[in-house]
């Protein structure tokens, strides 16, 4: 499959990654994976206006648990 978009600075950023210890690419994974979190949960508050965030909550781990690989 062809990319359609066109990334001018992927070379930028993997030459960033190559200049990281793996102590700073774990932190990075762990700070994309928390925004990531918060974005998702941020678009379920905007869809879900009228809910509580104990209901968000529910909604976010039953999606969540869709995500997960069963195969293990």
């Amino acid at each position: 499959m062809q990319n359609i978009k066109p990334n001018p600075n992927h070379h930028i950023y993997l030459q960033t990654l190559q200049k990281m210890t793996p102590a700073e690419r774990l932190q990075k994974a762990f700070e994309l994976s928390e925004m990531t979190k918060q974005l998702f949960l941020q678009g379920l508050k905007k869809r879900f206006p009228e809910y509580d965030e104990v209901k968000i909550m529910q909604i976010y781990l039953q999606r969540i648990s869709l995500c997960y690989n069963r195969n293990w």
